[in-house]
């Protein structure tokens, strides 16, 4: 895994620096910096707007009493495509646009959810549950130590 995180960290940056110097032999140095600007301008009002709108729909099933478990990786993918979208290259442009694109994050969610129980099933992912969940009974009460009270 770290491996491959020194990878993504090392190569997506000089990727993005080629891709930026090429179009900029290209079309010149202004150009490319307004299009890199208007890029992350429009991306980041697209995910505002689609993040926006993913909150409508959490707020709308949570008072309906209906888990919002596809709308929240629909926000964190949409929050994803947000950081892509304003840092600055192409190749980052590219991938938070596609993000963007709702057929594009439904398969990337259905390659998640299958990514995420492939690991429990090996072991190699662990859920990790913090307080009672709906299901849960009433939680006993808590013994109080006299010697954890305070003294005034």
């Amino acid at each position: 895994m770290f491996v491959r995180l020194l990878l993504l960290f090392t190569l997506v940056p000089v990727v993005e620096i080629y891709l930026l110097v090429k179009a900029g032999g290209v079309i010149g140095a202004w150009p490319t910096v307004a299009v890199v600007l208007g890029t992350g301008m429009a991306g980041a009002w697209l995910a505002r707007r689609q993040g926006l709108s993913t909150l409508a729909r959490i707020r709308e099933g949570m008072a309906r009493g209906v888990p919002p478990t596809g709308e929240l990786a629909d926000a964190a993918l949409i929050l994803v495509a947000g950081v892509l979208l304003i840092t600055p290259g192409f190749l980052t442009d590219f991938a938070g646009l596609v993000l963007l694109l709702p057929p594009a994050r439904a398969a990337i969610k259905a390659w998640l959810l299958a990514w995420v129980q492939q690991g429990m099933a090996a072991g190699s992912i662990h859920v990790v549950s913090f307080g009672a969940g709906p299901q849960a009974g009433p939680r006993p009460e808590r013994e109080i130590n006299p010697r954890d009270r305070r003294r005034d």
